[in-house]
């Protein structure tokens, strides 16, 4: 179990910090013609910073775990994805975008499994 819940982190994370650097490096136009919708409702400075939450996140998961440095912000981590999945299908929900609102539960989905993993039975001990 613990290697899944390695496998599961690494690809949460590989997942946010494509996400997050998309966010930071591409601009709010661009976002939308590319079919991100949803970057209409926010300014360009409440993109960067979802991007720069997405990258912390992503290196949240794994960095501390990594370095036995705080391995206790692995879930924590994982959690402040699930709550930022969360907030995207509210959001996707406003806009009545069900496809992404699949796409959201479906990120959701590890970062719960995570966090569990990480706080519960398969915890890092020191």
């Amino acid at each position: 179990m613990n290697l899944a819940l390695w496998i599961v982190a690494s690809v949460l994370a590989a997942i946010f910090a494509g996400s997050g650097l998309l966010k930071l490096l591409v601009s709010k136009d661009k976002l939308v013609q590319s079919g991100q919708g949803w970057a209409q409702d926010f300014s360009p400075t409440s993109i960067r910073l979802m991007g720069v939450a997405e990258v912390l996140g992503a290196v949240g998961v794994i960095l501390p775990a990594v370095v036995h440095i705080g391995p206790v912000l692995v879930p924590l981590a994982a959690i402040g994805l699930g709550l930022f999945m969360m907030g995207a299908a509210v959001e996707n929900a406003w806009r009545k975008d069900l496809a992404l609102i699949g796409v959201n539960l479906v990120l959701l989905a590890p970062a719960i499994f995570v966090a569990w993993g990480r706080l519960g039975p398969y915890a890092f001990t020191s």
